[in-house]
């Protein structure tokens, strides 16, 4: 068992304000797997001031980038040499199957701690350019403490997609991991400090919706850095807006998959189906609406129906397993309450809907995909985290489109087709801040991701990641003056 007695907090392990703990427990067997203490508002405010001091008087935000770099470049390769190690603990934490997670929830961690370590050396933080009135230098400067607040399903991977790009910005961080994957966070605020990471610079603060809210609204916190659920977003967008801090939301979605009239099944279903029950569907990004042409429907829906009823379901530490369990009780109560729902709304159950047998000490919900889906109900336009698929019928490339757009959310999507041209014109026309075409691909770490409408508010990924934890500066130069940059 993974037990801490203390909160990771201004570099230094100290004791918790309160006696209070979380207990993790294997969502495949119940088990206790590890315990920390759970932070309190006291212990944040203990956060921020130290990042405070960090950021005003401490050496990270006035080292360069490059050598701000060498510190995330150490940590990529710490948790490369723990690959085994770092993924069977997180499915520990929170049911992922570790023959996916130790590509998803480990390896593509390194790959984002890489990508920015790499701009160090290749980012204009200072540009000069002639202005209308005379030289002008342009900086970009850290936008100072930093409240990282994630969520459990894929948690070293979020973790990794904001402390990289506020860590080369030069920001300090207090993080708040979510209270069921507290370890791996502990683990990473380790890694970070072997690696050179300079005290002040992090805190990890395990902690509740009520402690999550202090932080939020905490007067030494510059800026705030959310994934989550769109309600928990509108609500510290709302905060953050009231006191001008500025803040950056990557939400949720209910993203559609498109399927053309001159689809090949047999080579795309293979590619949207990673991306359509990854992470046991507890992915913001996973494609749970699959969109088939009318006068093809049943053989969309069986060929689907066919490659649900391979899929492997079972403990989340087995290399076979593609379907683990549930991160908790709670989320398969969720999860099955919108099966009873799509049911009563008159769509069908095609397979799955129920617990899968033998599979009684965790929380299993079988894969399920729903048939005879209407766009308007209830399955089709919310957020259910579970892996559950609805069919839906169209009729017309037109009509497609229109479906993919009818959602409040608009995070990713897909388009599968014979003709790469007539995809990319589809691509286009769906309102998503992401997309496949022919491709199971949804994130590259050099390029933008986030969502339109109800899916989030700013980029992360790609330089725009990094600028999201950048202040711009324009310093008005005399007549013939060239600073070096």
């Amino acid at each position: 068992m993974h037990a801490y007695e203390r909160l990771f907090i201004g570099g230094e392990w100290v004791g918790p304000s309160s006696d209070a703990t979380f207990d993790v427990h294997s969502p495949t067997s119940g088990e206790l797997v590890g315990r920390v203490p759970e932070a309190r508002e006291a212990d944040v405010d203990r956060a921020v001031a130290a990042a405070r001091q960090a950021f005003e008087g401490g050496p990270w935000p006035r080292m360069t980038p490059t050598e701000r770099a060498v510190v995330l470049t150490k940590a990529a390769e710490a948790i490369r040499n723990d690959m085994q190690g770092m993924s069977e603990l997180i499915s520990n934490e929170m049911g992922s199957p570790v023959s996916w997670g130790s590509l998803a929830q480990v390896f593509a961690p390194t790959m984002i701690l890489d990508y920015y370590a790499g701009l160090g050396s290749t980012f204009a933080f200072d540009t000069v350019k002639v202005g209308l009135l005379g030289p002008v230098m342009v900086t970009k400067e850290p936008v100072g403490v930093v409240a990282a607040i994630t969520p459990w399903n894929v948690p070293l991977f979020l973790a990794a997609a904001k402390l990289s790009p506020a860590l080369l910005a030069g920001c300090t961080v207090v993080f708040k991991p979510a209270p069921e994957t507290p370890l791996d966070a502990n683990r990473l605020a380790e890694i970070l400090a072997d690696a050179g990471l300079p005290a002040g610079v992090l805190s990890v603060v395990p902690a509740g919706r009520e402690v999550g809210d202090h932080l939020v609204n905490h007067p030494g916190v510059d800026k705030v850095s959310f994934t989550g659920s769109t309600a928990a977003g509108r609500k510290i967008g709302a905060a953050c807006g009231a006191n001008l801090k500025r803040c950056s939301l990557e939400l949720g979605g209910k993203s559609a998959a498109i399927l053309l009239d001159d689809v090949d099944l047999e080579t795309s279903l293979p590619l949207l189906m990673p991306n359509a029950i990854m992470n046991n569907g507890e992915a913001c990004i996973s494609l749970t609406r699959i969109l088939a042409p009318r006068d093809r429907y049943a053989e969309v829906t069986d060929a689907l129906v066919e490659q649900v009823r391979a899929l492997k379901v079972g403990d989340a530490l087995d290399p076979a397993t593609e379907v683990g369990p549930l991160v908790a009780e709670r989320q398969r109560e969720r999860v099955e309450g919108y099966i009873r729902i799509g049911q009563e709304e008159g769509a069908k159950v095609a397979i799955g809907g129920g617990r899968p047998a033998g599979l009684d000490s965790g929380w299993f919900v079988e894969p399920t995909v729903f048939v005879d889906v209407d766009n308007g109900m209830r399955i089709a336009r919310e957020e259910i985290f579970g892996p559950v698929l609805s069919v839906i019928p169209y009729d017309g490339e037109e009509d497609a489109v229109r479906i993919a757009n009818d959602s409040d959310y608009g995070l990713c999507g897909a388009v599968f087709t014979a003709d790469n041209d007539r995809g990319v014109k589809v691509a286009r026309q769906v309102r998503t801040g992401t997309y496949m075409v022919n491709s199971n691909i949804p994130i590259d770490f050099s390029s933008p991701f986030g969502g339109y409408k109800a899916s989030g508010v700013g980029r992360e990924f790609g330089e725009d990641g990094l600028e999201l934890f950048l202040e711009k500066k324009t310093i008005n130069l005399p007549a013939g003056y060239s600073p070096d940059v």
